[in-house]
């Protein structure tokens, strides 16, 4: 008799991407057992890779270790992360660490929290030469993702949600992305894992809990129960078409900026807009505005010296970079 049905999901899911690792590993030519890092906070989620993680690993030759970071933001936050520790170091992860992270103030807590987490990760796999990071995001995690994107009006990039690799070298592997929240649970409760459930993750103070606990019942309850799924198809179809068109626009450089870096206005005006708003972005972040505070509206004061120009000055953008246009040309200079 096999394992129960959600074990046997969360194991597969694993199971394909620690293959593709391997062979990652291998056509880079690198020597010895890959190490497979799971990032763990001791939720259902995360308990559940580090789970499948331990029993696959060893199976492919693959080394498993744990991380788990430590945000400071609760009392006892430390005594948490050394519990959840033991716990990886029960399933026979080795190495396991727990790392301190200081969370700043920059683009509200949830932001600041994640930026300080993904560099903590960062360091800790360079540390130990770490092949891969897993994380625990779910289907569940997608969706709300997506919807997030919706909200801010960005684009189809942000509804793209979360890429199953991402990171530099595709460090960091997200198994679970086809794999419902509560497959991961009762994965947990089948294996009698205990787990950890943060309280922000239930705090209303968080967009991401109010959507989680209030705005995506209210969506199942008004259109049914495959929101979930069908925002994480949509995940997938808006990710594929936006590297469609963010390939076309690194293609369509070639043809319109030059050698000096700057941009002849014909040669956008030609380009379809979603290509050329592209284009666009990437030479304004080539100049030095900061990707995180350049947004749609920006892009689109500059598309608008190209298709409605009537003289109009300068634009100033983040990073005090600016765009003028000058004769047939398009101006991009940081000053």
């Amino acid at each position: 008799m096999g394992p129960h049905p959600a074990v046997a999901a969360i194991r597969l899911a694993v199971r394909r991407v620690l293959h593709d690792v391997l062979n990652h590993h291998c056509a880079q030519d690198r020597h010895g057992a890959p190490l497979v890092l799971v990032a763990c906070s001791g939720g259902a989620d995360s308990m559940a890779l580090a789970s499948a993680l331990a029993f696959e690993a060893p199976k492919l030759g693959v080394r498993a270790g744990g991380v788990t970071i430590d945000h400071g933001l609760q009392a006892g936050s430390d005594l948490r992360a050394a519990e959840v520790a033991l716990r990886l170091r029960a399933l026979k992860l080795d190495p396991v660490d727990v790392v301190g992270v200081e969370v700043g103030r920059a683009g509200g807590p949830e932001a600041a929290a994640r930026d300080a987490r993904y560099a903590a990760l960062d360091a800790t796999a360079e540390r130990h030469g770490a092949s891969a990071v897993l994380l625990g995001h779910t289907r569940d995690d997608q969706a709300e993702t997506v919807l997030l994107g919706l909200a801010r009006g960005s684009g189809i990039r942000s509804l793209s949600g979360m890429a199953a690799t991402s990171g530099a070298n595709g460090r960091y592997r997200r198994p679970f992305l086809d794999v419902d929240r509560q497959t991961a649970r009762t994965a947990c409760l089948i294996q009698a894992l205990p787990v950890w459930d943060d309280p922000h993750n239930t705090d209303p103070a968080y967009t991401r809990s109010r959507l989680r606990h209030e705005g995506l019942p209210a969506l199942e309850k008004c259109l049914g129960k495959g929101v979930v799924e069908a925002l994480a198809r949509t995940a997938q179809l808006s990710r594929d078409d936006a590297d469609a068109l963010d390939a076309w626009a690194a293609d369509a450089e070639a043809t319109v900026v030059d050698e000096d870096g700057t941009l002849d206005v014909a040669g956008l005006f030609a380009l379809p807009p979603a290509v050329r708003r592209r284009v666009l972005r990437r030479a304004v972040i080539a100049a030095g505005s900061p990707a995180g505070s350049l947004f749609a509206r920006h892009i689109e004061e500059v598309d608008r010296l190209i298709t409605a120009w009537r003289g109009q000055g300068a634009i100033n953008l983040p990073g005090r970079v600016g765009v003028r246009r000058q004769g047939g040309r398009l101006v991009i200079r940081q000053g």
